[in-house]
């Protein structure tokens, strides 16, 4: 197994016998190592193979950011989710949800936790994913002795609703890609950025766009009372992405006669935090 490219000293890009480009995991198993070195098979943890170029891509970028151990725990998660389902997930769900298990690791483990407006209906409407994000939950307390609230499931279980999806058969795409777009326009002239749209942040950004696009075109609006205080914490916290979200939210009432709930303001303050803080670095 020859290295093609190094990502760190634990990842590593390889070409397999046919030439098709596959990514490795495994402790120490790119140290004082270069492309064209030879990889011990016996070392490698986990082997990864994205047919999707875009998802091969934003994969290498992910895989840089996040510690193996949270890589190989949403490897695992993803592997019993196609067991379970029996059905193809799109590519994307490596970059989906690893990205967000490892991020609500973290946050959890600095005192955020965040309510999910939407687990009520995810129980309803998504069973098997929902089942397999309590799974998901338990093998994550075993691992890394984190619990995670119930409401990280049914993150989980929308991650893996949106990777069955297919995206020609969207309910209202063509508007719900206006919305999207008329969103990601207003972030970028209120902080005057240009976004890289190949970075795996962005592409965090828009998942989260994209079910509250299709929300608003099905006028769904969602409250919950319980969610006062740590809204006022965010609020505080990310001052900047709270003002440009309130400029969102006049947008999204006057043009859509449509009122972005407290838990809405709250998850869309916190991705644009994120998405604007990544490109300003």
């Amino acid at each position: 197994m020859r290295i093609e490219k190094s990502l760190n000293n634990n990842v590593a890009v390889v070409l397999d016998g046919q030439g098709a480009e596959k990514i490795v995991m495994g402790k120490g198993i790119c140290f004082r190592k270069k492309a064209g070195d030879e990889i011990d098979p016996e070392m490698v943890d986990k082997i990864f193979y994205l047919a999707e170029p875009e998802a091969h891509s934003k994969f290498q970028t992910l895989i840089q950011d996040v510690p193996m151990e949270h890589m190989i725990l949403g490897e695992e998660i993803i592997s019993e989710a196609k067991s379970r389902l029996g059905k193809k997930l799109n590519d994307m769900i490596y970059i989906s949800l690893i990205d967000h298990v490892h991020t609500a690791i973290v946050r959890f483990l600095e005192g955020i936790t965040v309510k999910n407006a939407l687990l009520w209906d995810i129980r309803r409407f998504y069973r098997e994913e929902y089942q397999i994000g309590l799974w998901a939950l338990d093998h994550i307390e075993e691992k890394c002795k984190v619990k995670l609230p119930e409401d990280e499931a049914g993150f989980i279980a929308l991650h893996l609703a949106n990777a069955q999806m297919d995206e020609a058969k969207m309910h209202n795409m063509q508007e719900i890609t206006r919305i999207m777009q008329e969103i990601v326009n207003i972030v970028k002239y209120f902080f005057g950025l240009t976004f890289d749209e190949d970075q795996v942040y962005y592409y965090r950004f828009i998942t989260h766009l994209k079910f509250f696009a299709k929300r608003l075109t099905e006028g769904e609006n969602y409250e919950d009372e319980d969610s006062d205080d740590l809204w006022e914490v965010i609020r505080r916290k990310y001052p900047q992405a709270f003002r440009c979200v309130v400029k969102i939210t006049e947008f999204i009432q006057k043009k859509y006669q449509y009122k972005l709930s407290k838990e809405e303001q709250l998850y869309l303050t916190i991705h644009i935090e994120r998405v604007v803080n990544k490109t300003e670095k």
